[in-house]
């Protein structure tokens, strides 16, 4: 088996092997036939090569000069033109050869041929028996070339998408990363300006986060559980900014771990904070809720907000990013709704057919 899945790739890849592999197979498939009539393998082989010559000159013709060269290009009564004056002489060159070549190595003599001037005039004789004779080739051969082509074609854009999907996520990561650090930074900025003792815990809290963003955002997906870690480490630090006023409360209902996007969650919280608490010169809030059942994934973040409108625009603008990056990876299969009111902004994001691990 594995010799045969080596000779289909080695023949794949070699495109004068594939028409030599068609031709043997035209050679071949008479065989049975001609033995049923009573002849023997050099009459078969004879005859039917006589027949192979003008069947390749038409299969060629047409699968590489006429359809790509006149009919592609619209070139319809060229193409028709070439068409009847190309089938009627490759029609005579085949009788020609079959009854001056390859019955006179076949027969016994004496025995009587048509003459060529009357091969030429016998409309008849060659559109009953030797036109569709050659085209029965030919359309297996155009059938075969097109659907190799079609395979190839969607191979390619199969290939052309997904490595355009894999730069557009990385990039989409590399404007999340830099985002999250300059964000982070900026609040153990104020606390080391402020000598606050919470510098070190800010500084170890980033440190872990760092840890996460390098070692695990490299990767596709990562766990639930180290994406709810990640979270909270953020948290932590953002508390450390807004001491007292801030409250932050997540819930968390998870069955069984699963694979997410990393970073995702931690856009979305983000997203509260710059756009909402931020915003919120009062007693900011922000709630988390996930949930985690079967093969679905919730997760809903709300904040309280100052001023609705301003703030859902702003919002929306970061929510963009999180949108492409939801579309590239799960398509039809994700949810994502914005909800506002007078003193809420809330995202809810949906997940569906979620692979769970089962180990």
């Amino acid at each position: 088996m594995d010799y045969f899945k080596r000779f289909i790739n080695y023949v794949q890849q070699h495109r004068v092997q594939q028409h030599l592999l068609f031709w043997l197979f035209i050679v071949l498939v008479n065989i049975p036939s001609g033995l049923l009539e009573g002849d023997t393998l050099w009459d078969i082989f004879t005859l039917n090569f006589c027949l192979h010559i003008p069947q390749a000159m038409a299969t060629y013709l047409f699968a590489y000069i006429i359809i790509p060269h006149l009919v592609l290009k619209k070139k319809y009564i060229l193409s028709s033109i070439v068409f009847i004056f190309s089938t009627y002489c490759i029609a005579v060159l085949a009788r020609i050869l079959v009854v001056h070549v390859g019955e006179e190595l076949v027969r016994l003599k004496p025995f009587e041929q048509e003459p060529i001037s009357e091969i030429f005039r016998d409309i008849r004789k060659l559109f009953e028996v030797y036109i569709p004779t050659i085209y029965v080739t030919v359309f297996q051969f155009l059938f075969l070339k097109y659907f190799k082509d079609y395979r190839k074609s969607k191979d390619k854009e199969i290939l052309l998408s997904k490595e355009k999907a894999e730069a557009e996520l990385k990039i989409l990561k590399a404007q999340l990363n830099p985002h999250f650090l300059f964000n982070t930074l900026n609040n153990i900025y104020s606390l080391a300006i402020d000598n606050s003792p919470k510098t070190p815990v800010a500084i170890g809290k980033l440190s872990e986060i760092l840890d996460h963003v390098l070692y695990q955002c490299n990767k596709p997906f990562v766990s639930l559980s180290s994406e709810i870690n990640l979270l909270k480490n953020h948290i932590e630090l953002e508390k450390l900014r807004y001491d007292e006023r801030l409250e932050v409360h997540l819930e968390t209902t998870i069955e069984r771990d699963i694979d997410i996007p990393p970073l995702l969650l931690l856009s979305l919280l983000e997203n509260a904070f710059k756009h909402g608490a931020s915003e919120d010169s009062g007693s900011p809030k922000i709630l988390i809720t996930i949930l985690q059942k079967d093969n679905t994934f919730k997760f809903e973040i709300s904040n309280t907000v100052a001023l609705t409108y301003k703030v859902q625009n702003k919002a929306a603008i970061g929510l963009a990013n999180i949108r492409k990056q939801l579309d590239l990876i799960y398509a039809a299969h994700y949810k994502l709704d914005i909800e506002t009111s007078v003193s809420f902004f809330k995202v809810v994001l949906h997940l569906k057919n979620i692979k769970v691990d089962e180990s």
